[in-house]
């Protein structure tokens, strides 16, 4: 790994050899059967792509490297450095980078995303895409059961806020469900592997960053589904959490999370 990069601590295990030139990088912490189920679906895909867990800690029993490798897991990171959300990401994207891998495809292991779209971001990284939003308010693709706080903060607030920083329209700018480039990662005027990058940063920083510097950039459509009559399944809390979504909103807007590029 780059010497340059800062990076949480995580310890690493290889489960099954690297067989494929993209990986799925899934972010979790006690995330329970949700993700063992979704990751028995997952699998299903393991002939087309590698599966990297990004744990931020799990002590539920889901994290089981048994279960795992017996699911086609090819790696298990493990952080037990500081930092949520975008620590977890940084790890798993400098481990995939490290490992040579082309693209790099995210997805929440909540198992509220639509896994049978997974092979459609790979063809769109063969086209030659550098960032591809899954969004589930395009033609093609679906939102189910939805809650109205979450659906109008998107649409009225974050959507607009991020595509206009941006310069190029999005409809689905909180949707974890995407895909990047090796190009766009590795460039050091993106420069994602840095410790301002902590909870939910890195997701809204790269939805920017990505066209801004001409990187090509589309939405394609997937399905999102939250449980009906159930608890929301996020670990962003309705009041700190959305409030440091709207802070992140302003240090995007002032440039807090440019690089300062010296050459």
């Amino acid at each position: 790994m780059n010497s340059n990069w800062q990076l949480p601590t995580f310890e690493k295990y290889k489960l099954n050899p690297k067989k494929t030139k993209y990986c799925l990088c899934i972010p979790i912490i006690n995330e329970g059967e949700k993700f063992k189920k979704q990751l028995t679906e997952v699998a299903k895909f393991s002939n087309i792509i590698d599966i990297i867990i990004c744990d931020g800690g799990s002590n539920d029993g889901s994290t089981d490297k048994t279960f795992l490798s017996e699911n086609q897991v090819h790696c298990l990171l493990v952080k037990t450095g500081k930092g949520k959300l975008s620590a977890q990401l940084r790890m798993g994207y400098a481990y995939a980078l490290s490992e040579g891998y082309e693209g790099i495809i995210t997805v929440d292991g909540n198992g509220k995303d639509g896994i049978d779209t997974l092979p459609n971001f790979i063809k769109e990284l063969e086209k030659g895409y550098d960032f591809v939003q899954g969004s589930r308010f395009i033609p093609g693709g679906c939102a189910i059961n939805t809650p109205p706080s979450r659906l109008l903060a998107i649409k009225i607030i974050h959507a607009p806020f991020i595509s206009l920083l941006a310069g190029f329209h999005y409809t689905d700018t909180t949707n974890g469900y995407r895909g990047y480039s090796k190009k766009l990662l590795a460039d050091e005027r993106v420069a994602p592997f840095r410790n301002i990058f902590e909870t939910y940063e890195l997701l809204a920083y790269l939805s920017v960053r990505a066209p801004r510097l001409g990187f090509k950039t589309e939405e394609i459509p997937v399905t999102r589904k939250y449980p009906k009559n159930e608890k929301i399944p996020t670990k962003i809390s309705p009041i700190k959490g959305n409030l440091k979504l709207i802070e992140i909103l302003f240090g995007l807007l002032f440039g807090k999370y440019n690089p300062k590029i010296t050459k």
